[in-house]
């Protein structure tokens, strides 16, 4: 038990698609019981295996335990829209909430997981999801990001060869609920307008879905 958990806390800290090799050197045991923890693990989805099975991920049931999201509290018909984004998307689809200044991971893309969780919650105004809100309220950022959400209806970050999107969802009265994004190569974010467009359509849907 004790080790699982310890393999939790370094998959968590050393961020998502660690390998086998990296934890097991980490947490000072031998690689054999390092692979057998990682596929008790993954098949009780504590961890996810990232989509080119070279590394790990935490997994639902680590942020079910977190309480960091609610996949309960989302409506059958949400659901529906995530399932169809995601299918056209070439890249990580993930719904998050803002409660009282904290971005709230709702559903994460099982097959695309966030590249760094910990991150986002630590240090959100390094990401999109976390941009979004200050530049719906017109706080100090940059300018760009205000217009492009104006002509657009999404912002774009970019770290690297990757970077995501995020659309705002909004409530009845126009107020920031929650915010639908797409994280994938760099290429995708600067030069694909259809996933945009895809974005904001969903995030409309789901506006009404979830308020």
């Amino acid at each position: 038990m004790h080790s699982a958990l310890s393999m939790l806390e370094a998959v968590a800290a050393m961020g998502a698609g660690v390998t086998a090799r990296q934890l097991a050197e980490r947490l000072g045991i031998p690689r054999a019981t390092t692979y057998r923890l990682l596929n008790l693990l993954v098949q009780d989805e504590y961890l996810v295996r990232t989509p080119d099975l070279t590394g790990f991920a935490l997994g639902t049931k680590v942020a079910l335990l977190a309480g960091s999201i609610g996949v309960e509290r989302i409506p059958r018909a949400a659901r529906d829209v995530l399932e169809r984004t995601r299918a056209s998307a070439r890249g990580g689809i993930h719904l998050v909430l803002y409660r009282d200044d904290r971005v709230v991971v709702a559903d994460e893309d099982p097959d695309f997981p966030l590249s760094n969780r910990q991150g986002l919650q630590q240090e959100p105004t390094r990401y999109a999801l976390g941009l979004l809100p200050l530049v719906v309220r017109g706080e100090t950022v940059a300018g760009d990001l205000v217009t492009e959400l104006r002509s657009q209806g999404v912002i774009r970050a970019r770290d690297g060869q990757r970077g995501c999107l995020a659309a705002p969802i909004t409530d009845a009265s126009g107020t920031l609920a929650g915010a639908l994004s797409y994280s994938g190569p760099r290429r995708q974010i600067d030069s694909s307008d259809s996933i945009a467009l895809s974005l904001v359509a969903a995030a409309r849907e789901l506006g009404p879905l979830l308020t």
